[in-house]
C-alpha cells in the first residue's frame, strides 16, 4: 500500500478493481483543509481516462505488475500479434485500443516489454512499452534546397512504417533517424 503523496506520474495503481496509470497528479495544500492530491487516471483494461481524489488517510494500492520482452510479428485488421522471443510458438494479440499510440512506431521482429497484471493469478497482457529512443529509415521527404538549412524550420518525413514525423530541413530520403518514441519527435542521426 502507498500513501496519497506517493501517487505521482507514472505509477500503476489498482483502483477501483482495475489497473491505472497516473497519468498527473497534483497535491493541492490549502491553508484550512487537509492536503489532497488530485489524479488523472488512465484505465488499463478499458482505456478510459478520468479525474478522482485522494485524501491523507487514504491508501492505493500498487499494482502487481510483471514485465516481460516479447518479439512484435505483424498487424493485420486491427490485431498486432506478438510472441515470445525463445519461443515464436508462444503467440498472443493485442487489439489496438490497448496500444493506444505505440502501433506508429512498432516495427517488425523489434523487441518491446509487455506489462502484464497479475490478476490473482490469471495473468493479463495490458500495455506494452517501447525503447524510449528508435532507428527508423527515412522512407520519403521534400528534397533540401539550398539556403533553406539554416532557418532551423523542420519538414514532414515518412518513415519505414508509414509514420509521418516532422524532421529538420538537412535530414534525405534513405538516411536513418533516431525517433523518441514517447514524444514522437527526431532526436538525432542514427
Amino acid at each position: 500500500m502507498i500513501d496519497y503523496n506517493e501517487i505521482k506520474t507514472g505509477k500503476i495503481i489498482v483502483y477501483e478493481d482495475e489497473p491505472c496509470e497516473v497519468m498527473n497528479y497534483h497535491v493541492a495544500r490549502t491553508q484550512q483543509r487537509k492536503p489532497q492530491n488530485q489524479v488523472k487516471l488512465r484505465s488499463l483494461i478499458s482505456g478510459k481516462t478520468f479525474a478522482t481524489t485522494f485524501h491523507v488517510s487514504d491508501k492505493a494500492e500498487e499494482a502487481d505488475i510483471i514485465k516481460r520482452d516479447v518479439k512484435f510479428l505483424y498487424q493485420s485488421k486491427g490485431e498486432y500479434w506478438f510472441c515470445d522471443p525463445t519461443n515464436p510458438k508462444n503467440r498472443f494479440q493485442l487489439a489496438e485500443k490497448i496500444l493506444e499510440g505505440k502501433t506508429k512506431f512498432l516495427q517488425l521482429n523489434e523487441i518491446v516489454t509487455a506489462m502484464i497484471y497479475d490478476d490473482n493469478g490469471e495473468e493479463k497482457t495490458i500495455s506494452i512499452k517501447l525503447p524510449i529512443k528508435m532507428t527508423f529509415l527515412v522512407k520519403d521527404t521534400s528534397p533540401s534546397i539550398k539556403g533553406n538549412t539554416a532557418t532551423g524550420s523542420g519538414k514532414v518525413a515518412t518513415l519505414e512504417n508509414g509514420t509521418s514525423i516532422t524532421v529538420p530541413m538537412f535530414i534525405e530520403a534513405g538516411e536513418k533517424i533516431i525517433v523518441n518514441t514517447e514524444s514522437g519527435e527526431y532526436t538525432e542521426r542514427a
